[in-house]
C-alpha cells in the first residue's frame, strides 16, 4: 500500500474521517518526509490532527510542547478515545507526582506512547532532558507557537529556550503550529527556532460564519449582556473579562439573573477550574465567564457567542478568543464592548515594563483601538492585520457592513497626508503625523523643528478622527504600510507612490453627524444588542416619531433635546414599548424623576403606535444586579443629601475625585435628582457657574470635549460639576 493509502487508512481508523480538511494532507506529508514545517491555521481548522496523525503513523514518540496544563489534559483525553490503549498519549508537567511520572516514563520506554505532551518549563528540567535523550523521537511539535514572539499576544519567555533544548535532546524535524500570527510574529518564530527554510502552510484567516460587532461600553453593559444571553435560549457562550475579580463578580450577576454560568481563571484552584471547564463542555452550564486563560484548545464546536466584556490587549488575542465561536461552521456571534478608557487603563498597567515592551504594547493597543473605532468592514481590518487581503466590498456579516456609513471622496486629503509623510522623511508614526497635520506644537515637533516646515498645520481644517480614518483606509488599501520593526513608522508603498503621480478616487466612510448626543452616546448611555446583530432601534418608525416629539418638547421648554431623553433610551423604548410611566422608568437612562417630568407625551405616543400597528409587546425584563454595584451609588446619594463635600466623600469611599464625578454623572443620567449647590458655592464663583450653565443651555450636545473646546478658560472639573447641576435641574 502506498504512503497516501496509509494516510487515508490512518485517518479513517483513528479519527473516523474519509477526507482531509484544507491543507491537512500536505502538512502531514511534509512532516512524514522529515521536513521542518510551519503551520498557520485559524482555530477550528483542524490543527491538532496535523501532528496527531503522523505521530500515530511514525516510529517513535512525538514530543508536543504545549503551554497549558488544561489544554494537555484535554488533548490526552481526546487521543486516548481514538486508541484502545491509554498509554498512547501522556503528559509530563508539574501536576504529576513522582509515581505518576515513573509510569509515564515506563510507557514511553516500552514504545506504547506515540504522543508525549510537555510544558516548556518541564522540558528544561535536567532529569527530563537526560531521559528524552535516550528516547526515539519521531518529531517535535510546538503548539501555540506565537508564545515565542514578544509581538505575539501571549508571549512566554520560556518558549524562547526551546531551540537550544531541542538541540541538546537530539535534532529531529520540528513542526510549529499557531492559530494567530501576524507576518511579524511568523518571522520571529521562524528566526528563533532556526526554521527559516521550513515548509510554510498558511490557511485563510477568514471565518465566514462569524459575525463581528463592537458596541460602546456604557454604564449599562451588565444589563446589555444579560438581555443578550437571555435571548439566546440555552445556547453555549463565553464572556471574556480582563481581570479575575470581574470574572467572579460577573459570574455571580449572571447567576442572580437565573443564567447558568460559572467562572474560570488562573487564580482558582486547579480542581475547581477543571470541574467548571468540564461542566461547560458537558453543557451543565450555558456560559463560562473567563479570563483569557480559558479556551486554549477547548474543542467545543457549538459555542454560539463570544462576548468581550473588556476589549483585549491585542487584535491577535481578540482573534484567538473570538475563534472559539462557531467551530462547527454554524452561527457564531462575536460582540465586544469598547471604551477608550479601558485601553488607557491597559496602557497604565505597562508603565513598569522595559521601554521596548512598552513600545510594543502601545502599538498593539493602537491596532486594537483602530479596529474598535473603525467604520470599515471589520473582517477586512482583521484579515489585513494578519497579512491577508479581503477584497469584498461588503462582508454582510459585521455591524459596519450591515449598517454602512456614507462614503465621501478624500483624494485631496490623502495627497495632503502623503506630502506630510514625505516632509517628515518617512520617519514618524501616525500619532506624530496627525499632530503635525493639525498644527499642534508638541514638544517633539518643536524639538525636531518640524513646526518650521511648510506642511505643518496643512490639515488643521479637518477633524483629528478624519485623519485617523484616512491613514487607516490608506493602510488597508496598501497605499501606506506600518514599519512594525520600528514601532509603526509610516512608509509610502509603491502603490502609494504611483497614486501620487496619478491620483485616483479614494473614498473614506463619514461618521454620523446626528449631533444629538455625540459625547455621552459612547460613555454613559445605554446600548442594546439586537439578536439579529445589527445595531439601532428595533422599531425605526417609532424611533423617528420619538425624535420628532423630543424636538417639539425641547423647543417648547427652551431646552437642548439631549436633556429630555438620550438616543439609547429611545432605542430601548423602541424595543420594549413602555406604555405606562412605571414601565418607562425601567428604561435605561430614564428613572423616576425623568419619567414624571417628560414621560407622559412619550408613553401616549408609544401606546397609540402599539395599538394602531397591533404590536405584541415583549414581556418586561428586569435585570437584577448584585447589591455591591449599587451600594456605592446609594451611599454617595446619602452623602450628598448630608451635604458632605464631594472631595471628602471621594476620599472616604477610597476613589479619586474623577471617579467620584463619574459615579455622580451615572446617578443623574439614570434620572435621579440630586443637589450639589452646597459644594459648588464652596469651590467656584457665581460668574463661572453662570457662564458654564449658559453654555449647556444653548449647546446641541453635552459632549465634554466640545465643551472644553468652547470653554478653554475653565477646568474639566468645573465643567463636569456644572454639567451635573444643569442636567439634574433640567432633565430630572
Amino acid at each position: 500500500m502506498g504512503k497516501q493509502g496509509l494516510l487515508y487508512d490512518g485517518l479513517k481508523k483513528y479519527f473516523g474521517f474519509d477526507t482531509f480538511k484544507g491543507n491537512q494532507e500536505a502538512i502531514i506529508n511534509s512532516i512524514i518526509s522529515g521536513k521542518d514545517t510551519f503551520v498557520l491555521m485559524p482555530t477550528g481548522g483542524g490543527k491538532s490532527l496535523c501532528y496527531q496523525l503522523p505521530a500515530l503513523l511514525l516510529e517513535g514518540t512525538a514530543i508536543i510542547i504545549s503551554p497549558l496544563i488544561a489544554l494537555m489534559k484535554n488533548q490526552v483525553d481526546a487521543m486516548r478515545n481514538f486508541s484502545e490503549d491509554d498509554g498512547v498519549a501522556h503528559f509530563l508537567n508539574s501536576s504529576l507526582n513522582k509515581q505518576e511520572i515513573e509510569e509515564v516514563k515506563k510507557d514511553i520506554v516500552s514504545g506504547k506512547t506515540k504522543l508525549l505532551y510537555v510544558a516548556p518549563e518541564s522540558l528544561t528540567k535536567n532529569e527530563n532532558i537526560d531521559f528524552l535523550r535516550n528516547v526515539k523521537i519521531s518529531f517535535y511539535a510546538i503548539d501555540e507557537a506565537h508564545c515565542i514572539s514578544e509581538w505575539g499576544h501571549d508571549f512566554r519567555p520560556e518558549y524562547r529556550r526551546i531551540r537550544p533544548i531541542v538541540t541538546e535532546i537530539g535534532i529531529r524535524p520540528v513542526i510549529t503550529l499557531t492559530a494567530t500570527a501576524t507576518p511579524k510574529v511568523q518571522h520571529d518564530i521562524q528566526k528563533n527556532l532556526g526554521m527559516t527554510n521550513a515548509a510554510v502552510f498558511k490557511s485563510s484567516f477568514n471565518r465566514p460564519n462569524l459575525y463581528y460587532e463592537v458596541r460602546p461600553k456604557t454604564e449599562k453593559v451588565d444589563e446589555n449582556i444579560i438581555k443578550y444571553i437571555l435571548s439566546q435560549e440555552s445556547k453555549s457562550g463565553i464572556v471574556y473579562c480582563l481581570s479575575r475579580k470581574k470574572v467572579d463578580d460577573f459570574a455571580k450577576i449572571l447567576l442572580e439573573n437565573e443564567i447558568k454560568a460559572l467562572p474560570y481563571h488562573a487564580g482558582m484552584d486547579a480542581a475547581t477550574r477543571s470541574a467548571n471547564q468540564d461542566a461547560f463542555l458537558k453543557e451543565d452550564v450555558d456560559v463560562i465567564v473567563a479570563t483569557i486563560a480559558f479556551g486554549m484548545g477547548i474543542d467545543k464546536p457549538d459555542v454560539r457567542y463570544v462576548i468581550h466584556y473588556d476589549i483585549p490587549k491585542s487584535l491577535e488575542g481578540y482573534y484567538q478568543e473570538t475563534g472559539r465561536a462557531g467551530r462547527d461552521g454554524g452561527e457564531g456571534k462575536c460582540i465586544a464592548f469598547y471604551s477608550n478608557k479601558d485601553l488607557q487603563k491597559l496602557e497604565r498597567f505597562m508603565k513598569d515594563k522595559p521601554i521596548s515592551e512598552i513600545e510594543i504594547g502601545k502599538q498593539l493597543l493602537l491596532e486594537t483601538a483602530a479596529y474598535a473605532e473603525t467604520s470599515v468592514c471589520r473582517r477586512k481590518v482583521l484579515l489585513h492585520y494578519f497579512g491577508e487581503d479581503y477584497n469584498k466590498t461588503n462582508c454582510e456579516h459585521c455591524d459596519n457592513c450591515l449598517n454602512p456609513k456614507i462614503k465621501v471622496e478624500a483624494k485631496e486629503l490623502l495627497i495632503t497626508v502623503f506630502e506630510a509623510i514625505i516632509a517628515l522623511k518617512e520617519k514618524q508614526k501616525a500619532e506624530y503625523l496627525i499632530n503635525f497635520l493639525m498644527g499642534k506644537e508638541t514638544s517633539d515637533i518643536e524639538t525636531f523643528e518640524h513646526d518650521q516646515l511648510e506642511e505643518f498645520g496643512s490639515g488643521a481644517d479637518e477633524e483629528e478622527n478624519t485623519w485617523e480614518t484616512i491613514i487607516q483606509q490608506a493602510t488597508l488599501d496598501n497605499y501606506l504600510k506600518k514599519d512594525i520593526e520600528n514601532y509603526g513608522i509610516l512608509k509610502i508603498t509603491k502603490k502609494g507612490k504611483d497614486f501620487l503621480k496619478n491620483p485616483v478616487s479614494f473614498k473614506i466612510t463619514k461618521e454620523d453627524e446626528d449631533g444629538d448626543l455625540d459625547g455621552l452616546e459612547n460613555e454613559d448611555s445605554d446600548s442594546i444588542i439586537s439578536s439579529g446583530g445589527s445595531a439601532g432601534a428595533a422599531d425605526p418608525v417609532l424611533y423617528s416619531m420619538m425624535k420628532d416629539l423630543r424636538k417639539k418638547v425641547a423647543k417648547r421648554l427652551n431646552l437642548p433635546p439631549y436633556v429630555i431623553f438620550q438616543n439609547p433610551s429611545f432605542e430601548a423604548m423602541a424595543t420594549s414599548y413602555p406604555i405606562t410611566l412605571e414601565e418607562l422608568q425601567n428604561i435605561p437612562g430614564v428613572g423616576a424623576g425623568k419619567a414624571k417630568r417628560y414621560g407622559k407625551e412619550f408613553v401616549e405616543l408609544i401606546k397609540k403606535h402599539v395599538e394602531e400597528n397591533e404590536i405584541v409587546r415583549p414581556e418586561d425584563l428586569r435585570v437584577k444586579t448584585i447589591a455591591n454595584k449599587s451600594k456605592l451609588k446609594i451611599s454617595i446619594v446619602q452623602g450628598i443629601d448630608r451635604k458632605v463635600a464631594l472631595d471628602d466623600l471621594a476620599e472616604s469611599k477610597g476613589i479619586d475625585f474623577n471617579e467620584m464625578l463619574s459615579e455622580v454623572e451615572a446617578i443623574i443620567y439614570s434620572g435621579t435628582k440630586i443637589n450639589i449647590d452646597y459644594f459648588l458655592d464652596e469651590v467656584m464663583g457665581q460668574d463661572v457657574l453662570d457662564d458654564i450653565y449658559d453654555y449647556f443651555k444653548n449647546a446641541e450636545t453635552d459632549d465634554l470635549d466640545m465643551a472644553k473646546e468652547e470653554l478653554p478658560e475653565y477646568t474639566e472639573e468645573d465643567i463636569r460639576l456644572v454639567r451635573i447641576k444643569f442636567f439634574s435641574d433640567m432633565a430630572n
